[in-house]
């Protein structure tokens, strides 16, 4: 497996080259403040719309720091997650790092399989009797399916999180897991890691 230094170019240099763009731009605007006849606000709107794209991004580029010293197949676990999201279909899918999980997760039903993104895709297909639990990770294997993880206590910005995210972060407050999710509302993808979520962009991990 890899090392996971983290050096995944172009997406490195792309980054660099956004945030060097962002801080022009700031500039270009703190200079413009000294003249009273213009008016900024439609810039700060552009240069917020800059950021948020440079934080999905940067949490892509990151995802595939945390997850490829774990397993050679986070290619297959990104096509998995896009065509979830196209398809509206729910999904949660557990990657076991460092951290054992045996005693943090209510086992569900034992697959034992080489990791793909069409089998993980069956498992969350609405209907399957497996869809609704969290899939476990560990290395190349899909491990089982129809986990039940910790659920958190937590809210985001006053709004209750969904289930599957309140599973992400529960588990993800007691262990090194990643957890990825997939909105069943929604179709946005996005991972829990250390009780925090990140959105992600929808073309996942390159």
């Amino acid at each position: 497996m890899k090392d996971g230094n983290c050096d995944f170019s172009p997406m490195k240099q792309m980054l660099k080259e956004d945030i060097r763009q962002v801080i022009a731009a700031l500039e270009v605007n703190l200079e413009a403040m000294s003249n009273e006849n213009d008016c900024l606000l439609g810039n700060f709107e552009k240069i917020k719309e800059k950021f948020a794209s440079i934080d999905m991004k940067a949490a892509t580029f990151y995802l595939n720091c945390y997850l490829s010293p774990f397993t050679d197949k986070y290619p297959q676990i990104s096509i998995c997650v896009q065509n979830l999201s196209n398809r509206r279909h729910g999904g949660l899918i557990v990657i076991e790092r460092q951290d054992s999980l045996e005693t943090l997760i209510q086992p569900g039903i034992s697959i034992g399989a080489e990791l793909t993104h069409s089998l993980l895709e069956s498992i969350f297909f609405p209907g399957n009797p497996l869809h609704d639990g969290a899939v476990l990770v560990s290395h190349n294997h899909i491990a089982s399916a129809a986990n039940v993880l910790p659920l958190s206590a937590r809210t985001t910005g006053g709004k209750k999180l969904g289930t599957r995210h309140r599973a992400a972060l529960g588990l993800t407050e007691r262990s090194d897991a990643l957890v990825l999710v997939v909105s069943e509302e929604t179709g946005r993808v996005s991972f829990a890691l250390n009780g925090n979520l990140y959105p992600i962009t929808n073309q996942g991990v390159h």
